[in-house]
């Protein structure tokens, strides 16, 4: 990714009874995840960089264009500016077939071409329902098609507002797949909105916390999900992402060992090539904390780390953020553990690690 940001957004809208006022630095490429509890100012963002509600207030730029300036009373309408719009129902024109709705999205597109027809056919798998109309198929098959559509649109920006909140675990387990073959794939930035936390750690480079309109986190998805001082630690899904790599397999244990920056962790086997990155997710829950290092113990993954924060929650809970080598893993235990073993920043102990999985 560029180290400068492609899109570049402070706008404010104001409702009664609640006001979304954002600033916001995204990067080139990428998944960036806009998360946060219903009513939190998702969709209105993505709205905002769309154009479609006159009463935001501010300035848009991606890419280096000026997309809205109040300042500068520039303000580029809905229908010149280069998005795509995935929304959670597929809004496929039902008189068209998938084809046809393809073809007529590439119609109405200007600017420079970003995907082709071929190749968003190839990417969303869809070649065998081009001559099928739409209420023929699934829901995760119109999704697909509609993102596809939306690429054609020759985007500059791909904004994708829960496309899997309207579908069962089976399709979103189908469907999740090819948004990692696009994320990984094309250049094009998109903005993704979740409230699912197991998604925005799957797909998201770049995550946007949002609460009653505000940001509270902007950051590298490994790092915001570490941090201890915000509202989704306390969470019993809390954990970590680690960008590691494929190091080794043990083909006698059905082992597959991988690396991160810091240190390394056996896992059930992955199928993954040698080198090959991976995106690995350690719950709290999974993570346990001793001060010595365990003589003999079922647990193959302990990790030498230190203390670096220590949050207490109303449940008699403690969340230690733990640093390893560099990285960081978050440790869900009882307060009344936390207090035996006089857990606080900068005391040296040892993580033990008692699951982790690939996100894939």
């Amino acid at each position: 990714m560029s180290a400068v940001p492609a899109i570049e957004a402070r706008f404010a809208l104001p409702y009664p009874g609640f006001e979304l006022n954002v600033d916001l630095r995204l990067p080139a490429a990428g998944v960036s995840a806009l998360f946060g509890p219903s009513g939190s100012g998702k969709t209105l963002c993505l709205r905002c960089f769309a154009g479609l509600e006159p009463g935001c207030d501010g300035r848009i730029v991606v890419g280096g264009e000026v997309w809205q300036d109040s300042a500068g009373a520039r303000f580029v309408p809905p229908h010149r500016r280069p998005v795509g719009f995935v929304f959670q129902d597929a809004r496929l024109f039902p008189h068209l077939t998938v084809a046809g709705n393809l073809h007529y999205a590439m119609r109405r597109a200007s600017g420079a071409e970003a995907v082709g027809f071929d190749e968003a056919v190839r990417l969303l798998d869809i070649g065998d329902l081009l001559q099928r109309h739409t209420e023929r198929l699934s829901g995760g098959e119109r999704q697909r098609c509609a993102i596809a559509r939306a690429l054609l649109t020759r985007p500059r920006l791909l904004l994708l507002d829960e496309p899997l909140a309207a579908l069962d675990e089976a399709r979103k387990a189908e469907l999740l797949p090819y948004l990692e073959r696009l994320r990984d794939a094309l250049s094009i930035p998109m903005l993704y909105v979740s409230h699912s936390m197991r998604e925005v750690t799957r797909l998201a480079d770049h995550l946007v916390l949002l609460e009653r309109g505000r940001v509270q986190a902007s950051g590298p998805v490994d790092e915001v999900t570490t941090r201890v001082d915000l509202s989704f630690s306390d969470d019993d899904e809390a954990g970590v992402v680690l960008i590691a790599q494929c190091a080794a397999h043990e083909a006698e244990f059905d082992l597959t060992r991988v690396r991160f920056d810091g240190g390394a962790l056996w896992l059930p086997r992955v199928h993954c090539e040698i080198g090959q990155a991976l995106r690995v997710r350690v719950a709290a829950s999974d993570v346990s904390v001793t001060l010595e290092p365990a003589r003999a113990s079922s647990i193959l993954n302990v990790l030498p780390a230190t203390v670096s924060a220590r949050r207490d929650d109303a449940k008699g809970r403690s969340l230690i953020q733990l640093d390893v080598g560099g990285s960081r893993l978050l440790a869900r235990v009882t307060r009344y553990s936390a207090s035996l073993l006089d857990l606080r920043p900068g005391q040296p102990v040892y993580a033990q690690v008692k699951g982790a999985a690939v996100l894939r």
